[in-house]
């Protein structure tokens, strides 16, 4: 496994990060078919951690909350605290109530709460944003953070899925005011949705913020031939609502993954990863794993090192896109472009 620091901070992590939304009570979430419970996530943490993983992902509403409790009870029993890193999120409605969401003072104070008993510990390594929230003064939501952290309750901050201009504007009311600033950013990018290419990285790049991005196979996409179906492909409604499955380019695309697969001799998965790492800003892709084999193509990941022609022939088909991102649209098409050559 290799190791490095997240953005600027001390913060040592691997360079995949195990993403635990899979995991939880299958009457509980809402892509139940896809969960697995407590006895068949317990597999994958040890694999994962025998293979050096130490960065693990969750938010409060994954599971309605049973990811959390899966993840911390099971890091509990195989790892030691000071050795790993648990990050998890905030910003979703827990109940549909007043004040049970979004990221106010009170909500932020509460989720943080909440997460650790859920998660049975004293402090999460990495505190997120999991959206922007348009309800809520910035100053607000940084002083809050600022006031997590010093309240030894995480001990770094992040954000996830806004625009640059969001993010930036939040750096900058933590900056003024001598408040904790985000080192990490958490978005949506992988070969079939590069628009983070056109601010967000470069401004990460330039700040020195982490980039570990979530969906970094496009939901699997990316690791199987297109048109080939699995269980969460066909159930799973995110994944229908941010990609299209019948989108040519896309079908482009993944060809592309397939052919450098095939010449090297390496899995699909492996080499969708890799393009990552072309990415100077980015840290960590979050990787999912509901089968043994997941986290091993991940692992293989990091020993590829693409070709300026294999890049090429991978960005090559890629279009801009107008498709929203969990809600949040791209940029106006008239601003910087994606660069494909």
């Amino acid at each position: 496994m290799k190791f490095t620091r997240l953005g600027n901070s001390g913060l040592m992590v691997s360079q995949l990060c195990l993403g635990c939304m899979t995991y939880g009570d299958k009457s509980k979430g809402w892509h139940g078919d896809w969960l697995l419970d407590e006895d068949e996530s317990r597999p994958f943490f040890r694999h994962a951690l025998e293979a050096g993983i130490n960065f693990f992902d969750t938010a409060n509403i994954y599971a309605g909350g049973t990811s959390e409790e899966i993840t911390g009870k099971l890091l509990r029993e195989m790892a030691r605290h000071d050795e790993i890193v648990v990050a998890t999120k905030a910003f979703g409605p827990w109940r549909n109530a007043p004040n049970t969401g979004g990221l106010s003072r009170k909500s932020l104070f509460q989720a943080i709460d909440d997460s650790l008993t859920r998660l049975g510990m004293d402090y999460v390594d990495l505190f997120q944003i999991h959206r922007w929230d348009d309800n809520v003064p910035i100053e607000e939501v940084m002083e809050a953070l600022h006031d997590i952290v010093k309240a030894g309750k995480a001990r770094y901050i992040g954000a996830s899925t806004m625009y640059a201009w969001q993010f930036a504007k939040a750096q900058e009311t933590a900056r003024a005011n001598g408040w904790t600033q985000f080192i990490s950013m958490q978005n949506q990018l992988n070969l079939i949705y590069r628009e983070e290419e056109r601010e967000m990285l470069p401004l990460c790049e330039d700040e020195g913020v982490g980039v570990i991005p979530w969906s970094p196979l496009a939901r699997g996409r990316l690791a199987r031939p297109a048109g080939e179906e699995t269980v969460r492909s066909q159930t799973d409604g995110v994944g229908k609502r941010i990609y299209d499955d019948e989108d040519k380019v896309d079908h482009a695309i993944i060809d592309a993954v397939e052919a450098v697969a095939e010449a090297r001799g390496a899995k699909m998965a492996s080499v969708g990863l890799a393009w990552h790492f072309t990415k100077p800003a980015v840290t960590a892709p979050i990787i999912g794993a509901t089968k043994p084999h997941h986290i091993d193509d991940a692992v293989a990941a990091l020993d590829i090192e693409l070709s300026d022609d294999e890049i090429a022939s991978l960005e090559g088909p890629y279009r801009p896109k107008f498709p929203t991102a969990m809600g949040m649209p791209s940029p106006p098409m008239n601003q910087v472009s994606v660069r494909s050559e």
